[in-house]
C-alpha cells in the first residue's frame, strides 16, 4: 500500500502538505502505519504526528517525527555537537573512508553537505532511542526510519499527546522520584557513553505519572567529544533549575562532579575550568 493509494486523517496545512506526505509515504510503503491521525506537536525542526499502526505492526497508536528537509538541527555551533562523532549514512552506519570531499560540503553548509548533515542527526537519533530502549533507559523504543522520519512509541491518548515536564506542576511526593528517574536515565547515557547534549524540562515527557527522554539527534559521544563535561553540566544544570522550582533539593555541580569523576575521569583542575566556563556560557 502507498501512501498515493490511501487517505490520512489529518488534513495538513499548507506550510506543511508538500512534506509531510513525501517524508512518510515508506512508511506506508513497509506497512507500518495505516493512517495519519493528528499533529501532536510542532516545530523548527521536527513536528510529530499521532498515527494508526497497521495490523501487522501491532496495531493502536504510534508516533511519527517528522523533520523539516534540509532545515534539520539548525545549530549556530552544531560543530559543538558534532566533534567525534562520525558522519552516518541512511543506514546509520558510518561512511568510510572519510570522503573529503563530503566534509567540505557539510563544512560550507552547501545543500548538498546539508542534506549529508540531515541524515547523518536523523540516524543518530534512531540508532541512540534503539540503543537505549535495549538497556531500559526511559525513552520511546523506535521502529523505522524514512529519509525526514522516524517512527517511534506514542505517549498520550487518542486525542492529545503526553505534556511535557515544563507544562507540569508536580507535588514534592511526584516530584522526588522522577528527579531521581531523570537522573537514573543520566547516568544510563553516561554508561553507553553519550551525553543527552539538550536536556531540559522542555524535552522530558510526563505520562501516567513517568516520564520519557525525548529529543536525542545532537546526543554527544563522550569518548570523542572534549565538550562532554560543559555539555554535561548543562543538561544537568536545567533539570536542577526545573526540580527545585517544585521543590526537589539538589545540586547539579555536587551531581555533575560525581557522575564525572566515574564516567568521564577528569582532573580536578580540567573539572573546575570546564563548570566555570559551562556557568558563563548559562549566562
Amino acid at each position: 500500500m502507498t501512501i498515493s493509494t490511501c487517505t490520512t486523517g489529518y488534513i495538513p496545512g499548507l506550510f506543511e502538505e508538500g512534506w509531510l506526505l513525501d517524508s512518510i509515504r515508506g512508511l506506508y510503503d513497509m506497512g507500518f502505519i495505516s493512517d495519519v491521525l493528528g499533529r501532536v506537536k510542532g516545530g523548527k525542526e521536527a513536528s510529530v504526528y499521532r498515527c494508526e499502526a497497521t495490523p501487522a505492526h501491532g496495531g493502536g497508536l504510534v508516533a511519527a517525527k517528522v523533520y523539516r528537509p534540509r532545515h534539520f538541527r539548525n545549530l549556530r555551533n552544531d560543530s559543538f555537537y558534532r566533534e567525534g562523532r562520525a558522519v552516518l549514512d541512511a543506514t546509520g552506519r558510518p561512511v568510510k573512508p572519510p570522503d573529503t570531499r563530503m566534509m567540505r560540503a557539510i563544512g560550507k553548509k552547501t545543500a548538498f553537505g546539508q542534506q549529508i548533515s540531515h541524515t547523518s542527526w536523523l540516524m543518530y537519533e534512531y540508532n541512540t532511542l534503539n540503543k537505549l530502549h535495549a538497556v531500559a533507559a526511559s525513552v520511546p523504543k523506535a521502529y523505522a526510519t524514512t529519509e525526514n522520519a522516524i517512527l517511534m512509541d506514542y505517549f498520550g491518548d487518542e486525542v492529545r499527546g503526553a505534556s511535557t515536564l515544563i507544562e507540569t506542576s508536580l507535588s514534592h511526593d511526584e516530584a522526588t522520584p522522577l528527579f531521581h528517574e531523570v537522573m537514573r536515565n543520566v547516568e544510563i547515557m553516561l554508561q553507553q557513553g553519550y551525553v543527552h547534549g539538550d536536556l531540559s524540562a522542555y524535552n522530558i515527557l510526563y505520562h501516567k505519572g513517568k516520564v520519557v527522554l525525548i529529543d536525542f539527534p545532537q546526543v554527544v559521544e563522550t569518548s570523542a567529544n572534549t565538550n562532554a563535561r560543559i555539555i554535561l553540566q548543562r543538561d544537568v544544570t536545567r533539570v536542577c533549575d526545573y526540580f527545585s522550582l517544585q521543590g526537589v533539593r539538589c545540586n547539579a555541580r555536587d551531581i555533575v562532579q560525581k557522575l564525572t569523576n566515574r564516567y568521564l575521569k577528569v582532573d580536578a583542575e580540567k573539572f573546575k575550568a570546564d563548570m566555570s566556563r559551562s556557568e558563563v556560557d548559562e549566562e
